[in-house]
């Protein structure tokens, strides 16, 4: 009598479990629909041949890309998932491996390997325009990324990581990336003009790093770029940096809107025209706030100024002098005094010992952007005065 008590509740126990299994089992076909809600933002999607779901993982079997205005999806492979948990109608998955690329399209090849997202949040709604409709990721890393042409690898990376924090309080996103290790090979060049500029210039191989650093206050909008570097050996870095507001959430899904409208409408003539107005009244909602374009030499200008001064029939110092001369006479033609002796003078001091050469913008306060457009169209002459723009060299 135990034994058959025993064995009804067993029975009992296991089909509650099974029950409860299936009814909390991840629904795999929602999970990729809100993913695609998503791209769907920017015009792409992401297809499957299959969908399996084993506990927490989801795997996206066949998986292909397809970007607006291509006739061709991208073979993605096998996508893992790891990690799936729904959250109040989005999903939030600790890990999502992507299967290695390696593929070969009119005789260039592609392959890149380790490419994955870690901490990923899948908002319920993508649609809302708000911070909870915000895709989201921790981390994304990449291994080696290498682009061959007839055998030949013409490109390649070492590897590159991104990293995104969300503030404690909620306010905003610090983020970061960097791309290691980018080699370029432009000794097989087959213009010989173009091969003759690049071997003056010492360019047959580029090795360098792209950098950014910034962050996003979602409140007033405030998106800061610190720093967006191009550093690359023997030749330099340039560095660009810029903040603007009003670039909220809100306006980031009106923005959506108004590509996702203009990609849908078959009359791209009448859409563009649509587009340009939805823009300039989307431009009333931004303020400048400042920029900085810092280029810092590592030999380039001088190898620069030698291979166009023998073009010219001159040496490399004979160029500098001209272009130090002709400066002040092409700044007069915009009747901006000042800022003419500022650029005359970081010229000067650049061509003489290249070091480095700023231009910044940095205005007493922000700027609403229709004032600067306006300001660019009616009196050019005052946008020095608008923005705060100022020229220096080797600081």
């Amino acid at each position: 009598m135990t034994f058959y008590r025993t064995t009804r509740l067993m029975l009992c126990s296991a089909a509650m479990l099974s029950f409860a299994s299936s009814a909390f089992a991840l629904d795999g076909n929602d999970l990729l629909k809100k993913i695609n809600d998503l791209y769907g933002q920017q015009g792409g999607s992401i297809a499957a041949t299959g969908i399996d779901v084993d506990g927490s993982t989801v795997t996206l079997k066949g998986a292909s890309f397809k970007a607006a205005g291509m006739d061709d999806s991208i073979p993605l492979g096998d996508i893992t998932l790891d990690g799936v948990e729904e959250n109040n109608g989005g999903y939030t998955i600790e890990e999502i491996d992507f299967a290695d690329v390696d593929f070969t399209k009119d005789g260039a090849s592609v392959s890149a390997t380790d490419l994955k997202l870690t901490g990923v949040e899948i908002p319920a709604d993508a649609s809302k325009g708000d911070v909870s409709s915000l895709f989201y990721y921790q981390s994304a890393h990449a291994g080696a990324v290498s682009v061959t042409k007839d055998d030949v690898e013409v490109f390649s990376i070492e590897g590159a990581d991104a990293n995104t924090k969300k503030r404690d309080d909620k306010s905003g996103l610090d983020f970061d990336a960097k791309i290691n290790g980018i080699k370029a090979d432009l000794s097989k060049v087959d213009d010989a003009k173009t091969k003759e500029a690049i071997e003056a210039l010492k360019l047959q191989q580029i090795d360098g790093t792209v950098s950014m650093k910034g962050s996003w206050d979602m409140g007033p909008g405030t998106i800061n770029i610190s720093e967006y570097s191009f550093d690359f050996r023997d030749i330099g870095k340039l560095n660009l940096a810029f903040s603007i507001s009003g670039y909220t959430p809100a306006f980031a899904k009106s923005l959506q809107d108004a590509l996702k409208t203009v990609r849908s409408n078959p009359n791209q003539q009448e859409a563009q025209q649509s587009a340009g107005l939805a823009m300039l009244g989307l431009l009333q909602q931004l303020t400048f706030n400042s920029a900085q374009i810092r280029f810092d030499d590592a030999s380039i200008t001088a190898r620069a100024l030698d291979f166009a001064g023998k073009q010219q029939g001159v040496t490399g110092k004979q160029l500098a002098d001209t272009l130090k001369a002709m400066t002040p006479i092409m700044m007069a033609q915009l009747n901006i005094p000042e800022l003419q002796n500022a650029v005359s003078s970081a010229v000067n001091a650049y061509l003489d010992n290249p070091k480095s050469l700023t231009v910044t913008a940095a205005p007493g306060k922000p700027v609403p952007v229709p004032m600067i457009i306006g300001a660019a169209m009616g009196a050019p002459t005052t946008i020095p005065q608008v923005i705060g723009l100022k020229v220096s060299s080797n600081d």
